[in-house]
């Protein structure tokens, strides 16, 4: 039921509409607020008399032009006092905040004073007048503070305060009061503040707001009287339990929080509440919230207002929840029948998972932020500052958090990283070798926080606004916001429970392409099994080589001056990769591996100081003199685009030989207890056919020998990592030797913008600001360059081959956009890091139900 005077205005007015069951009225053209109203309206709910204005009835009074304000009034009774509020598309775009008492005026206080009492009457009037001076007027809001002790006396003050500023009485005319209020919500909608902040919150620029205009209800006065919000499920946890506070002889949801005399919802140990002092009421407004639940299908805070005795609701918005509450509330509603399951899939930010698989810091803890990067590895953590790898190493040993502060890092870094809680750099960007591996093993991580000052000498930092902070300091990393923050911040655990693991396996139940992880370890593969993966995209072998044991004998092999004696080191290293492998296979349990061949130049390592060269002629036996020249020797002034990768595989055959051999042998071992394993080989940074054709006569080599030796037949597939823009165009020709592509678009990025990935976060955020590129190319797949050689390759692969397997198993196979072109164009798998597997399991989830959604759509058409 709505109380109004339903005689007082016609029902087909299109831009000025009391609101009815049958107005016209949608969320496009007024607002989410004035539909939202309508629906309970339609629902028999009481809802106080209101008037909806429309986007384009606001736009014009922005621009100068006056409502019809006999139009707008005529549903009220005389001497109204309403309320005005916004009404955009999506309330969490913001907007104005809501005008209580309007209509408020010498007369109609002296009336309430007769009804409500002197107190709760001049309360109102001065609420209202110190709004409206401070807002409509723009006075200074320090000249009408007061106490709050004594309502009747400071309103005296308050109106004489405002005689005083604006030479004028306080104005009379409820009318007048009333357009006022319009024009400033209607102009502070288009400030260019207000543009950018809801632009920050996801809204077009373009977004337009409506304005509802609403009768109050005092909350004061005889009989049961107050307001307060309900909900039916914890904000923290999504799970059913009554929330919310209720104040008596109170308008507004202001003074709810921290007011002598806030009550409880429902009753509880801790207090009085509502269900207690007002039985009746608390049953109404539960029954009233159940229904909107049920009907509007979604858990929502209500906000009511009791007036004697009698409830009315007032408005309801999806309150701000956790990630874990959102993900329970959805299977919940989908569990109940209210939802459909495809339509909980949807209510869930892929993205916003990243809450649920790392710490984060408390939304409501203050932050003391020093800097900010680039946010490359979502989490938080806080520890003492290290400037070293070992450093770290040392704090772990003694149950110590440490925070790994780096220029950069470089693969000597990877035990330290794996020590520490979390990672800083001044260099680099998303895809930075500290923002892949700290993807990869789930470490917050921020990059390109290069307004920081490193002193490695005096063991420093220097932050913009001049502090100084030495190591053994403690600070957080945020890697999901890009901040650092002085001192240790207030943390939120990772969660995980039953509604999580069902919402996952209703993702998995409808997506229509693979996820897999990209994995180099043991323990990289067991965490991508806990995330469900489908198997590994993307192993690095050279990663396993970083342990001491067998860094020692890299460098051996290094040094070796003749292709036997390196294949003397490389016998050493043959066990440890067999093992690795044979680790692999049994984690998977049968379940694809893709297994790249060695890739980084050479001198990734060795030392690069002089320090390091004499320990490394020490650890050999070699002169330094010897250590130093070879170094120098293996030195590139561009080696991410020299000696590496299949280059490398070529000039010196024996690794990939090692290689090939221990996956063989790890695969005829693994067999033994599992099912069959198929080992996918990788040949990387291909550009020329001619080097596929060396390598695969090579493998096969290996291979037919292997067989032989073990006396067992076995297949595997090889493919080909695709990074150079070449062999996207050559894909053709390079599909009839291989099974598979997958595409680095790390490396293609990188080589088809012409940019350092590691070099371009100094730089990367003006060009975003400035417009040049719409995001960051290595965070967000350019689908119109990158993409367009990834189309041009699928096609081109495809006619040669159409069974042939593509993938993405750069870091932009866990970005939601990025998977959304993948599968339109026709890819059979994404690989991603393994603490982003369940974001883009959700996100190709999401993808097939839109598909499934936009067909049934084109039929009902």
């Amino acid at each position: 039921m709505q109380v109004h005077n339903h005689s007082a205005v016609q029902q087909n007015i299109e831009h000025i509409t009391l609101i009815t069951p049958d107005a016209p009225l949608a969320t496009a053209t007024h607002g989410r607020r004035a539909k939202f109203l309508q629906r309970l309206v339609r629902l028999d709910i009481p809802v106080p008399c209101t008037v909806a204005l429309s986007f384009e009835a606001v736009r014009a009074i922005a621009e100068g032009s006056q409502p019809d304000r006999n139009l707008i009034l005529a549903p009220f009774e005389e001497k109204p006092l309403l309320c005005a509020r916004p009404s955009s598309e999506d309330p969490d775009w913001g907007g104005p905040g809501a005008m209580l008492n309007i209509g408020m005026n010498d007369e109609l206080h002296c009336e309430l004073s007769k009804h409500i009492g002197p107190h709760a009457a001049a309360t109102l009037y001065l609420r209202f007048v110190q709004s409206y001076a401070v807002q409509v007027e723009g006075l200074d809001p320090d000249l009408f503070e007061t106490a709050g002790d004594d309502p009747v006396s400071e309103l005296e003050q308050t109106l004489s305060s405002y005689m005083e500023e604006t030479k004028e009485a306080f104005p009379q005319d409820p009318s007048l009061q009333l357009m006022k209020v319009l024009q400033l919500m209607a102009r502070s909608w288009e400030t260019t503040s207000a543009r950018l902040l809801r632009m920050a919150n996801g809204a077009p620029a373009d977004a337009s707001l409506g304005l509802v205009v609403q009768k109050m209800m005092l909350g004061m006065g005889r009989g049961e009287c107050g307001s307060g919000v309900m909900q039916l499920v914890g904000s923290e946890t999504g799970k059913r339990g009554i929330e919310g506070r209720y104040l008596r002889q109170n308008q507004g949801r202001e003074d709810l929080n921290g007011s002598a005399g806030t009550l409880f919802i429902a009753s509880a140990p801790g207090g009085a509440s509502l269900e207690d002092v007002a039985p009746g009421s608390f049953e109404e407004l539960r029954d009233y919230t159940e229904l909107i639940r049920a009907k509007l299908r979604e858990e929502l805070q209500i906000e009511f207002t009791i007036q004697d005795g009698r409830v009315y609701i007032l408005d309801g918005i999806r309150s701000h929840r956790t990630t874990r509450a959102a993900v329970t509330i959805a299977v919940a509603l989908a569990r109940d029948g209210i939802i459909s399951r495809e339509e909980a899939l949807m209510r869930v930010e892929p993205r916003a998972l990243n809450e649920l698989l790392h710490r984060q810091i408390d939304p409501e803890a203050p932050r003391d932020v020093l800097a900010y990067g680039i946010a490359a590895s979502p989490g938080a953590a806080s520890g003492r500052i290290v400037f070293t790898a070992g450093g770290a190493q040392s704090a772990a040993a003694k149950d110590e958090l440490a925070i790994l502060v780096r220029r950069e890092t470089n693969p000597e870094d990877i035990r330290g990283m794996h020590a520490a809680a979390a990672v800083l750099t001044m260099r680099g960007g998303m895809s930075s070798h500290a923002a892949v591996i700290g993807r990869g093993i789930g470490l917050p991580c921020v990059v390109g926080a290069s307004d920081i000052e490193l002193n490695a000498i005096a063991r420093q930092l220097t932050f913009p606004n001049g502090r100084v902070l030495n190591e053994g300091d403690i600070i957080t990393i945020d890697g999901t916001s890009g901040e650092v923050l002085f001192g240790e911040a207030a943390m939120h655990e990772a969660s995980s429970d039953s509604a999580q693991i069902t919402f996952m396996e209703w993702a998995d139940d409808v997506r229509d392409i693979a996820v897999r992880a990209n994995a180099d370890t043991p323990a990289d593969a067991r965490a991508a099994r806990s995330f469900r993966a489908d198997g590994i995209g993307l192993c690095r072998t050279e990663h396993m080589f970083i342990e001491a044991d067998r860094l020692r004998v890299m460098r051996e092999m290094i040094f070796a001056d003749s292709s036997k004696q390196r294949a003397a080191s490389l016998e050493l290293l043959l066990p440890m990769q067999r093992a690795d492998f044979i680790d692999l296979f049994r984690i998977m349990e049968g379940k694809p591996v893709c297994i790249r061949l060695f890739d980084p130049p050479l001198h990734e390592f060795l030392p690069s100081d002089h320090a390091g060269h004499r320990d490394l002629a020490e650890a050999i036996d070699l002169p330094l003199p010897d250590v130093t020249r070879r170094v120098e020797e293996l030195g590139e002034y561009n080696p991410m685009l020299g000696m590496r990768g299949v280059r490398l595989g070529i000039v010196v055959p024996e690794i990939y030989e090692m290689q090939a051999r221990a996956i063989f042998e790890a695969m005829v071992s693994a067999s033994r207890e599992i099912k069959a394993v198929v080992p996918e080989i990788m040949i990387p940074l291909v550009s020329a056919c001619k080097e596929v054709e060396l390598v695969k006569q090579r493998i096969d080599a290996v291979a037919d020998a292997v067989m032989n030796e073990s006396n067992r037949k076995f297949a595997y597939r090889l493919g080909v990592m695709v990074e150079t823009p070449r062999a996207a165009l050559m894909a053709n020709d390079i599909a009839r030797h291989v099974e598979f592509l997958s595409f680095g678009t790390n490396d293609l990025t990188q080589m088809t913008y012409g940019l350092s990935r590691d070099d371009s976060g100094k730089f990367m955020s003006e060009y975003v600001k400035q417009g040049v590129y719409p995001e960051d190319p290595f965070h967000t797949l350019d689908v119109y360059g990158v993409g367009e050689l990834l189309n041009i390759a699928a096609e081109r692969s495809r006619k040669v081959k159409p069974d042939l397997v593509l993938s993405i198993c750069g870091e932009h196979g866990g970005n939601p956009e990025s998977i959304a072109f993948c599968r339109t164009a026709g890819f059979d798998y994404v690989s991603c890091s393994p603490f982003r597997v369940p974001v883009a399991r959700l996100a190709v989830a999401q993808l097939a139900v839109r598909d499934k959604l936009d067909k049934n759509a084109h039929k009902a058409d």
